[in-house]
């Protein structure tokens, strides 16, 4: 039997797990960009998921994990392999201890945990995506990070399950362990959070919220910022001493403004614009292709780096590139 008939047949035969072949991955993805994968393969349960992540392994044919799709850039070709995607989005828990499962919506979480007047999370509403991808990236917002609230996680990392405890997480801005570890797979986590205020915390969200809706309206097909902040204590002196100090906050200085200073606002590639107010918002207006909106990144790196001499990193993780 050949590679693809025989693994497609070992996927359909694992209990609970949905196979498709041949989805559009911009489907599945906030960009509404990126061709098609040969199979797709998801599931909520966690069994399911370990075996199917065996097979995709001893297949032979390439293969990939992917969540909510917020942050992600698929190439026009698709993906020639096996994407799997783990689905399970309980959030639960008493007390001051919040549950959640790596599929669940992180807007959902940030509000389960204020109307139980529970702070901690209340900063980072409005921020797209599921909740494995928060504790991978440490998203965050307003000076604040999913890892401040992370008691433990629990992931797979290929070969039994494993729990850390928030050191053991490595966490630093926007970053993890699993994001070094791209092979471990989170499946849930548990959070810790401090009482406060439920409507309190509902008035600073919902302000929250409205600010970011304009900035990052919720039909826009983007990923919200595309490129990381710097921090101000890594850069250069040369570099250091030309950033006005109004832009520095909380020992970052955003690269929005790196990119305004060669002159990114409004720059476009067919369907894919620079947001005329926002410098590092990207976004496709249409019918832009992964190969636009990589051209218009590597355009903005290469002149962030002929100007200032660091190189910027982009906050997107990109799927169906080989070795990008």
């Amino acid at each position: 039997m050949p590679v693809l008939e025989e693994t497609l047949a070992r996927l359909a035969a694992i209990p609970h797990l949905r196979v498709s072949e041949g989805p559009l991955l911009s489907q599945y993805t906030r960009f509404g960009i990126g061709g098609p994968a040969r199979m797709f393969a998801e599931t909520a349960d966690e069994t399911a998921f370990i075996e199917a992540l065996a097979v995709a392994r001893t297949s032979g044919m390439p293969y990939g994990v992917v969540g909510g799709g917020t942050n992600l850039i698929v190439a026009d070709e698709g993906f020639p392999g096996i994407v799997l995607r783990f689905t399970a989005d309980r959030i639960g828990g008493s007390g001051n201890r919040v549950f959640a499962d790596a599929g669940a919506v992180l807007q959902a979480l940030v509000d389960h945990s204020i109307e139980l007047g529970l702070s901690g999370l209340h900063t980072m509403t409005g921020i797209p995506g599921w909740v494995g991808a928060a504790v991978y990236g440490n998203a965050g917002a307003y000076g604040h990070s999913i890892s401040e609230s992370i008691r433990s996680v629990r992931f797979y990392d290929g070969a039994a399950l494993r729990t850390f405890s928030n050191p053991e997480c490595a966490f630093a801005y926007r970053e993890s362990a699993f994001k070094r570890h791209k092979d471990w797979i989170v499946f849930s986590c548990e959070l810790e959070l401090e009482p406060a205020d439920a409507s309190e915390l509902r008035r600073t969200a919902d302000g929250i919220l409205t600010i970011r809706n304009e900035k990052y309206p919720p039909t826009m097909k983007c990923a919200g910022s595309i490129f990381k902040n710097l921090l101000m204590a890594d850069l250069a002196v040369t570099v250091r001493a030309v950033i006005p100090e109004r832009v520095v906050r909380e020992g970052k200085v955003p690269s929005a403004w790196f990119l305004e200073q060669v002159g990114a606002k409004g720059m476009r590639s067919g369907d894919i614009h620079v947001a005329d107010y926002h410098a590092n918002l990207i976004y496709n207006a249409g019918s832009g292709s992964a190969r636009q909106l990589r051209e218009i990144i590597g355009e903005l790196k290469g002149r962030v780096r002929e100007r200032f001499g660091l190189d910027l990193e982009e906050e997107v993780q990109y799927v169906g590139f080989g070795g990008a």
